[in-house]
């Protein structure tokens, strides 16, 4: 199963004080860390995107996961086709804050070296992802 959710961006007058839920896109694809990495892939291919959100049996979010990263999972040595999302995502995988200012969200994904970064509310609801533009 796959779930979208969008955020709407709300204008902010001063540009040095926006959040991230102001600069957010939407989420994207979410989907559940049952679903198998060969599964993933597709609903990547299908949906044109370079990332998931992935969600626990509770719905909360849980990790990011790229295409690169899924790749990898797939072309490595001891991938078999019952692999599932929950046994490649991180525990403790970074996020944003929606209250996080834009200025802070960017210097954490630089510091990381992350492409995107999901912002996630207090609930675990991953509400949209921000990404780097080179």
């Amino acid at each position: 199963m796959t779930l979208v959710q969008t955020h709407p961006r709300t204008p902010c007058a001063d540009a040095g004080r926006r959040t991230a839920a102001d600069a957010m896109d939407g989420a994207g694809p979410q989907v559940w860390d049952d679903m198998t990495v060969e599964v993933a892939l597709s609903v990547m291919a299908a949906a044109r995107t370079g990332h998931l959100v992935v969600r626990d049996e509770d719905g909360r979010f849980t990790d990011l996961v790229s295409r690169a990263r899924l790749t990898a999972v797939r072309d490595g040595r001891g991938y078999t086709d019952r692999v599932r999302l929950r046994d490649v995502v991180v525990e403790g995988a970074p996020f944003a804050s929606p209250l996080s200012t834009v200025a802070e969200a960017e210097r954490a994904m630089r510091d990381r070296r992350l492409g995107a970064l999901p912002v996630v509310d207090e609930d675990g609801n991953a509400l949209g992802v921000l990404a780097l533009t080179r």
